[in-house]
């Protein structure tokens, strides 16, 4: 039975396994449901915590990585996964068919990514919803382009906008790497 659409704001760590990967996804779920981009949520989660897993230092003994998760009934649904930093590698060539980022970027309204090797990558999405003001003001004529994130550049004035815990618009990370897809 779907719950009403309420404001959430929560944060779940996990051990950086993939049996924590399937449990981070059922977290998001159960939190979402009845949501209009519960499942878009839940894919997003999935392919950021896979990669937090496979791709980052999170993935070595005892690693972990955290799912936050914020929605604002009417507006959106905000997901981020938070692992242990580590080396960024980056595909030199695009292979036909879409990888994480790829399709975390074909499914929110807008995301990115903030952090560094040494404190930790912090992967986040805004999925918008049918209706909100952010998704009328986004219909335009990009709005059904593709996106592939191969090349990742820095975000409008350097830095991506996060909403903070307290859920206010914030700033990123102080240094590091700050990008928008």
């Amino acid at each position: 039975m779907a719950q009403a659409l309420r404001a959430l704001a929560v944060t779940a760590d996990f051990r950086a396994s993939a049996d924590q990967v399937r449990r981070a996804r059922n977290f998001v779920g159960r939190l979402l449901d009845g949501w209009p981009v519960a499942d878009d949520a839940v894919l997003c989660v999935s392919e950021l915590a896979s990669n937090s897993v496979l791709h980052s230092a999170s993935g070595e003994a005892g690693g972990t990585f955290s799912v936050q998760l914020k929605t604002v009934p009417g507006e959106y649904v905000w997901v981020e996964v938070r692992d242990q930093g580590g080396s960024w590698v980056q595909r030199d060539q695009y292979d036909g068919r879409p990888h994480g980022l790829d399709i975390v970027g074909l499914l929110a309204a807008d995301f990115g990514v903030d952090g560094d090797a040494q404190s930790g990558w912090i992967v986040w999405a805004r999925l918008d919803l049918p209706g909100s003001r952010a998704g009328r003001a986004a219909r335009g004529p990009d709005c059904d382009r593709e996106q592939s994130v191969t090349n990742p550049g820095p975000a409008v004035n350097g830095r991506a906008a996060r909403p903070d815990s307290a859920g206010g618009p914030a700033d990123s990370l102080q240094g590091g790497l700050s990008w928008r897809g």
